[in-house]
């Protein structure tokens, strides 16, 4: 396996009795990337972190993760990989210091009080070291669980739905870390539901109920939408909402602070249908590109459309 490629998976499945969770899933994420996972709740993201980091082994399927085989090699992976869940499973009645000297202990490391005061150090922990890890905000707990996972030295981090509930800069904190992380070569598969989020990384896989419906970078998910997406402005915008989302070639019609968003896949009968209104000097109309939510929108919607 190429060692650029931390994780190169072809075909990865999972069923849950009947229910087929993932499906036939190819990813090839590269040493160093920020790779964001995307995509409703229940559409498999999770399943698929837990294969890859091996809590879960696949019905079908191949690959490797930090070159290791994910069939056969499911206990090796775990050693090299960095693993943060959505809620938070460090032990609250312990202190910061005493949950990383746990995990060190975990993983058997010989020099685990000089690692944990170096991860201290690193993630900002130092002066809250004595601190009942239950008595943190829900930001503080976020960091201490990063450093658990990078306690080890993985060179993977695996993060699921990392910053759900937490302030806003808290996040941005959160996403320093990452990018100098990644400027050392760790590379970091993260799913998410923000926007904002997924904006900062290099690439993006965009996966529902199971099926990968895209990838690569923010643009070249956008461009590949095929949505063509018009804003609105001007007086009404409620009613005028209400009129634009019985017209056929409109899919969605969302409100953005003054504007509505308006967006469909057929170009030419979207632009035939809203040429009336645009005709209407009570309101002004520009041509944009469709926003990342917009895209992941249009996503959702036709892949409920054809899982009904």
């Amino acid at each position: 396996m190429n060692e650029q490629i931390t994780i190169e998976v072809k075909g990865l499945t999972k069923k849950f009795g009947s229910r087929r969770v993932v499906n036939a899933l190819d990813l090839q994420i590269r040493r160093g990337e920020i790779y964001g996972f995307l995509g409703p709740n229940g559409s498999g993201k999770t399943t698929t972190i837990r294969m890859l980091c091996g809590l879960l082994t696949p019905d079908a399927g191949v690959g490797h993760c930090l070159n290791y085989n994910i069939l056969t090699q499911s206990a090796l992976i775990k050693r090299h990989v960095g693993y943060m869940t959505q809620k938070f499973t460090l032990y609250e009645d312990l202190t910061i210091a005493e949950n990383l000297d746990f995990v060190a202990r975990i993983y058997g490391m010989l020099n685990r009080k000089e690692k944990v005061k170096e991860t201290l150090e690193q993630l900002g922990l130092a002066s809250r070291s004595k601190q009942l890890a239950g008595s943190l905000s829900g930001g503080w707990k976020q960091r201490l669980a990063l450093a658990a996972c990078l306690l080890h030295d993985p060179q993977l981090l695996l993060l699921d739905e990392p910053t759900a509930g937490v302030d806003p800069k808290a996040r941005r904190d959160f996403w320093e870390h990452i990018h100098q992380l990644s400027a050392q070569g760790i590379t970091t598969l993260v799913s998410t539901h923000y926007m904002d989020e997924a904006e900062r990384c290099h690439r993006l896989a965009y996966i529902a109920y199971g099926d990968l419906l895209a990838s690569g970078t923010v643009e070249e998910v956008i461009s590949s939408s095929g949505l063509a997406t018009w804003t609105v402005s001007g007086n009404d915008l409620w009613n005028l909402q209400a009129t634009l989302k019985k017209l056929p070639a409109v899919e969605q019609v969302v409100a953005f602070g003054t504007q509505l968003h308006i967006s469909g896949k057929n170009e030419k009968q979207l632009l035939e249908e809203i040429q009336p209104f645009m005709n209407n000097e009570n309101y002004h109309w520009q041509r944009v590109s469709p926003s990342l939510e917009d895209v992941f929108i249009s996503f959702m919607q036709h892949a409920r459309e054809y899982n009904l």
